[in-house]
Parts: structure tokens; C-alpha cells; sequence
């Protein structure tokens, strides 16, 4: 193994550690921090986000995280007459029922 080969697996194995938390954290957990809503705490966050991990697609997920920049946007997917908006409310709906039972002691 050349010296360039060793140190780019070196640096490769102490940058994964810090890519697999940036990914980790998903969508909906830095949606739900950068809100600065008083509710939004790191335990709050990451609950959300495993309940969505288990329960959203990372396209829902995408969908559902922009609401937290703009709540009027999810009143416009809920009013929507689109297929694709119904379903998606539907899943987001299931979402918040689950996400409410699991998340609501977390602060």
C-alpha cells in the first residue's frame, strides 16, 4: 500500500463516522431543529424522524420537512385535488398519528 493509499483510507475511516451522523440525521430531524419552534427539541427531532424513517418515503419525507418552513404549503397539498397529493396526505396523516403516540414524551 502506497503512503497516498494509506492516508486516504485514513482519512476516509475518520470522515465516515461524521458523513453517517450528517445522514442520519434526515430530513425531517434538521427541518424540525432549524424551526425554532419552542417544541423542537433534539429528542423531539429525532423521535420524528425514526417514526418517519419507519413510515415515509424519503420523497414524502422531503415533502413533509419543507411544511416546517412553510406550514401553508401542507394546507395546500391537503386541499389539493391531485392523486398523488391525496395519497401522499393520507401517508402524512397515518404519520402524525404515530409520530404523536411515540414522540409526545420526548423534550
Amino acid at each position: 500500500m502506497t503512503a497516498r493509499s494509506f492516508l486516504a483510507a485514513a482519512i476516509a475511516a475518520l470522515l465516515f463516522p461524521l458523513v453517517a451522523a450528517s445522514a442520519e440525521a434526515g430530513v425531517i430531524n434538521r427541518a424540525c431543529l432549524n424551526s425554532n419552534r419552542d417544541a423542537a427539541s433534539r429528542g423531539m427531532c429525532k423521535c420524528l424522524q425514526q417514526v418517519a424513517n419507519q413510515n415515509l418515503s424519503r420523497a414524502d419525507q422531503r415533502l413533509a420537512a419543507s411544511f416546517f418552513k412553510n406550514p401553508h404549503k401542507a394546507q395546500e397539498i391537503r386541499q389539493s385535488d391531485r392523486p398523488a397529493h391525496e395519497r401522499f396526505w393520507l401517508r402524512y396523516k397515518e404519520f402524525g398519528v404515530i409520530a404523536a403516540a411515540s414522540c409526545s414524551q420526548q423534550r
